[in-house]
């Protein structure tokens, strides 16, 4: 399940993720939120909470994740992935070599450092 991420600066979208996460998690709760953004700011500045096994994302999760990211391609400004998941924080600290923005993995003891990190503009 995906859920939006109340009390952050309006030129940040986080996300929290928990048990399953489908297609639909996608379509209502992160698309909406993030084409809401890219209209409002021009870039997207994107917190991911990560509290649930990657492999609990369905296949359409995954695909719809995937099409919003190349979607907004040259939107992407920071991205602070959040998990205790072995590989997910190197993942997004070497993702950033793929994308135009930066990308920085975290772990869930360090979710203040990667809320302030997100939310400083550059």
């Amino acid at each position: 399940m995906l859920k939006f991420i109340k009390d952050l600066e309006p030129h940040v979208v986080g996300i929290h993720a928990t048990g399953e996460v489908i297609k639909e998690d996608i379509d209502t709760v992160l698309i909406p939120r993030i084409d809401d953004l890219v209209k409002r700011e021009g870039e997207i500045n994107y917190l991911l909470v990560l509290e649930t096994n990657v492999k609990n994302f369905s296949a359409g999760a995954w695909w719809g994740d995937l099409k919003l990211g190349l979607k907004n391609f040259t939107k992407w400004n920071k991205i602070a992935v959040v998990s205790d998941q072995r590989g997910v924080e190197w993942f997004s600290d070497v993702f950033r070599f793929f994308i135009p923005g930066k990308s920085k993995g975290f772990p869930l003891d360090q979710l203040d450092e990667a809320v302030k990190w997100v939310t400083e503009k550059d």
